[in-house]
This record gives structure tokens, C-alpha cells and sequence, in this order.
């Protein structure tokens, strides 16, 4: 997994028109976040700051419930810090998502189920503003808000917080067999 450190730096790409991480050691990551939906901040060069920093290790260790792959894990935690730091204010697209009773107020970096007609997944809350919370799709698998509408992974949607619930680990038990140890 991937380290923070003090050599990395936020810029923007005018070539491909994307921001960038640049990791060092000849590694850049690519953002997924469009042009349109960053602030005038990312378009300026920037170290990745201790804030930066200490949001990789709350939404790192978060991430840690969900059976993601250590590169997909890297990705995800990298979005999510971008989008913390540089993704415009959206205004809250709640309608796509079921209304649930005993929903949660989650905080940054915890991980919440939201469900919509055609199926449910895991999100990461990026940041909770009170009544609604920035979330971003951490399945793989692309869910259907609607019957033309997608989500795929590290996209990031703002949803009012009574459309969240607990995320449960789905645990395979197909083997039913446990090891005692002790």
C-alpha cells in the first residue's frame, strides 16, 4: 500500500485536461474527477498536505471492511482525498436512493450502504455537512440509479443523510467452518 509523503504534489494536467497526483519515483495518479466538477484550487500546483495525509489513513483504514484488492483500495483512497480537497459543492441527489428508517450521520471516512430501485453498495463518506453527506461508489461494480443513470466507482454523488445506512461486511459463508485459536 501506498505511503504518504511530503514529495507528492497535486497538479493539473492541461494536456489531458485532468488533475494529477505526482507520487514521485516517476508514479502519477490520475484523478477521476471531470474538469467541471473542480474548484479553482486544483488547477494550481499543490503539496499533498498533512490534512491530505491524514485523510489517506482515516479513509484507508475505513476501507479495510470491504473486499477490495490492495490497487483498487489505493485508487479509491486517492479519489477520496481529491474529492475531499478539490471537488465542487454539489447540491444533494437524494431522490435516486431509498429513504431509510434509523439512517445514520455518519462521519468522514465511514463506510454506508445506500440503496436504489435496482440494487444497493458500499459508499465512502467524504464528508458529512450535517444533513447531507458527500459520498463516494466504492463497489466495483457500477450501480443503477435509474433505468439510463449509472454510478461507477470513485464517483462521487452528495446525498441527505436519512438515505444512509450501516454498511454490513458480507462475509462468505459457504464454507460454515471456523478456526478456534487460543
Amino acid at each position: 500500500m501506498l505511503k504518504p509523503n511530503n514529495a507528492w504534489k497535486w497538479y493539473f494536467d492541461k494536456e489531458a485536461q485532468l488533475l494529477m497526483l505526482d507520487l514521485g519515483e516517476d508514479m502519477v495518479f490520475r484523478v477521476a474527477m471531470e474538469k467541471k466538477h473542480l474548484i479553482p484550487d486544483a488547477f494550481v500546483d499543490t503539496p499533498f498536505s498533512v490534512d491530505d495525509a491524514s485523510l489517506f489513513q482515516v479513509y484507508n483504514e475505513a476501507l479495510s471492511v470491504l473486499p477490495l484488492s490492495s490497487p483498487r483500495r489505493a485508487e479509491l483512497v486517492l479519489n477520496a482525498v481529491a474529492a475531499n480537497r478539490f471537488h465542487k459543492p454539489l447540491l444533494p441527489k437524494s431522490w435516486f436512493f431509498k429513504s431509510i428508517e434509523g439512517h445514520v450521520t455518519p462521519a468522514a471516512g465511514s463506510i454506508v450502504e445506500l440503496q436504489t430501485d435496482f440494487g444497493s453498495e458500499a459508499y465512502l463518506v467524504i464528508e458529512n455537512s450535517g444533513c447531507a453527506s458527500l459520498c463516494m461508489h466504492a463497489g466495483e461494480s457500477p450501480l443503477a440509479l435509474s433505468e439510463s443513470k449509472q454510478m461507477r466507482f470513485c464517483e462521487a454523488i452528495k446525498v441527505m443523510n436519512d438515505r444512509l445506512s450501516i454498511y454490513e461486511e458480507q462475509y462468505d459463508s459457504g464454507s460454515g467452518q471456523y478456526a478456534l485459536v487460543g
